[in-house]
């Protein structure tokens, strides 16, 4: 049974933080902060798992073995990036199904034509409303508890402008969906028209280096948003660090970039229970 965590806090707390997580490092690292939820960037796994752009090209049991390897490691919930559903009204019955028996608190499914893109990036085309309404109301049906959340995202904002997008968010939020996602709006005059227009839980996308302005999470809170995911943060502060170390490395220059302990690392990641379970054990070894 899914656990009504992530529920409550949408419910109840005045801001749920939602970094976004992109293996299984970044995972158990973002779930020693004090953020309250975690989330499952497609762009970063694809990007990380694959080597390849968000752009429709990982499958669903790609994406779902990333979803059970990351929820099985943390405690905090786990909202995971679920695409389109990955196909027609069966597939997204079975993504659902899938995405919760695998242990994610909440799925995030969009509105975009296949194959799907990043939602900050150019020629992204949207389905009629007809066609995601009736994915959503499929979605609410397949998932075994009302804990398990959907997130509803549209992507009409870049193609069909504001209003249309704000538009489908209440058609999403009538056909089942318990938070409303509107991608990638251009401002903070727009962010607001949303939190005013839209009387149910909204989640902001806080993508660093993308269309949409990164505000506090007051101000957020006061323009009518209760969440935000930040999906790129963390993996593109990996990559520069990883690029500044291997260029270091290359060209047998000094590393200048500040490293993790090696010793705190290996007890992090969980040598630890390791070292504590040889010595414990020590004696049946020894016979």
């Amino acid at each position: 049974m899914t656990s009504s965590a992530l529920r409550t806090m949408v419910e109840e707390k005045p801001f749920v933080t939602c970094p976004g997580v992109f293996d299984l490092v970044s995972a158990k690292l973002a779930d020693r902060t004090k953020a309250d939820v975690l989330y499952m960037t497609g762009y970063g796994v694809v990007a990380s798992y694959l080597g390849l752009p968000d752009a429709g090209l990982a499958t669903y049991s790609q994406m779902l073995d990333r979803v059970q390897a990351i929820a099985q490691t943390v405690r905090k919930p786990l909202i995971a990036d679920g695409d389109t559903g990955y196909g027609g009204l069966l597939n997204v019955h079975h993504t659902v199904r899938g995405y919760e028996k695998a242990g994610a608190a909440a799925i995030q499914l969009e509105d975009q034509q296949n194959p799907k893109k990043c939602g900050h990036t150019p020629n992204r085309h949207v389905i009629p409303v007809k066609e995601m309404i009736n994915k959503l109301k499929v979605a609410s049906d397949a998932r075994s508890s009302r804990d398990f959340l959907i997130i509803a995202r549209t992507d009409a904002r870049t193609a069909l402008g504001l209003d249309e997008a704000i538009r489908r968010g209440e058609a999403y939020a009538k056909a089942g969906a318990d938070v409303i996602f509107i991608e990638s709006p251009e401002s903070e005059a727009e962010m607001r028209k949303i939190g005013s227009s839209l009387d149910v839980p909204l989640v902001s996308n806080q993508l660093h280096g993308g269309r949409t302005p990164i505000l506090s999470q007051d101000k957020l809170r006061e323009i009518g948003y209760r969440m935000a995911i930040y999906p790129t943060a963390g993996l593109l502060a990996t990559a520069y660090a990883l690029d500044n170390v291997y260029r270091s490395l290359a060209d047998d220059k000094p590393v200048q970039t500040p490293l993790y302990d090696f010793n705190e690392f290996s007890s992090f990641i969980g040598f630890q229970e390791v070292w504590d379970f040889e010595k414990k054990y020590a004696s049946l070894e020894a016979d």
